[in-house]
């Protein structure tokens, strides 16, 4: 079993949740830019929730299923059609041996991702099958995918996939090229002065040009904090916004640093990240700050509607 890459768009990728705990090493997670779709996606076709799958910007690339395989596409909406026939996102389709998928226009959304019922047989380097392309490991040789590319297909269902299942709308994140997040403080928080703290709060925010997977660069209002004191380098993670001394802060993306030397004057909550991680160059973004017992009350409401979707999908299998 295998799924052949026919074109291979701009930027497509193998990607799993990520390769966690050798942060101290130097080494990033680079797990999926949204993980909450590629985590429905592996649901829905019967994974384990970090089984690879594959990440795809627009323009897109074509992919030929090499043999009968239940899949599903979730995250960004670029029109996906199987020989054709237009398909909806967050629904399990079977593709016959030859068919191919294709992608016709974006609509919403800057990424999408493809779910295959067995998952993606690749090498795990460190726990994880994700592509870190700087460091030009993991994934499919440590590469974004290329024309003739052939990526096996595991026959080790976590559970039997139907045709036709799909996620509710209660748990599909509504994008949108303006969102407003929710953030938490961030350590340095407290050091920007008043005014910059109401701009940072009360303005928005476009995604700069000179973005990509490691940051967003944010266009808005400059900010200011208190003093220039010398900064050590602290932990930073997927979400943390900084504040570099020129006032123009950088949203910490999937492929982000382990470490910075900037001040972290917030922090988007885990539950609001699909948002943001769904934005493109001018996209624009706003902030809204939240406590932190929020945020564990929306993971919280999250998680228990993932548990809900498992266990549905389950049933239906039986």
């Amino acid at each position: 079993m295998a799924i052949e890459i026919v074109k291979p768009g701009i930027l497509t990728m193998v990607r799993d949740l990520g390769r966690f705990r050798f942060r101290r090493f130097g080494v990033n997670p680079t797990g999926a830019m949204d993980p909450l779709a590629a985590r429905i996606g592996n649901i829905l076709v019967g994974n384990y929730e970090d089984s690879a799958v594959i990440e795809a910007h627009f323009p897109t690339p074509e992919i030929r299923f090499t043999t009968d395989t239940v899949f599903a596409v979730t995250g960004a909406d670029f029109s996906a059609d199987l020989d054709g026939v237009g398909l909806q996102n967050w629904r399990t389709y079977r593709a016959d041996e030859g068919s191919t998928l294709s992608f016709r226009s974006r609509i919403k959304g800057n990424r999408c991702y493809l779910a295959v019922a067995g998952g993606l047989n690749v090498p795990r380097w460190l726990g994880s099958s994700t592509t870190n392309i700087a460091a030009a490991v993991g994934g499919f040789k440590g590469r974004k995918l290329s024309a003739g590319d052939r990526l096996d297909v595991s026959d080790g269902l976590h559970a039997p996939p139907l045709v036709g299942t799909a996620a509710g709308p209660s748990i599909i994140p509504q994008y949108h090229h303006f969102p407003t997040v929710r953030i938490v403080a961030g350590a340095e928080f407290d050091g920007l002065i008043n005014e910059s703290r109401r701009a940072f709060l009360s303005g928005t925010y476009e995604i700069g040009e000179r973005s990509d997977l490691m940051g967003f660069s944010l266009i808005g209002p400059k900010l200011e904090t208190v003093g220039n004191a010398a900064f050590l380098s602290s932990a930073v993670s997927f979400g943390t916004i900084q504040l570099p001394p020129l006032g123009d802060p950088i949203l910490l993306m999937a492929d982000h640093q382990t470490s910075g030397g900037y001040p972290r004057i917030g922090h988007i909550i885990s539950c609001d990240l699909p948002l943001a991680a769904q934005l493109g160059c001018r996209d624009r973004i706003a902030f809204h700050l939240v406590d932190i017992a929020e945020a564990h009350s929306t993971l919280l409401q999250t998680e228990n509607d993932l548990k809900i979707l498992r266990a549905a999908c389950r049933i239906r299998s039986v």
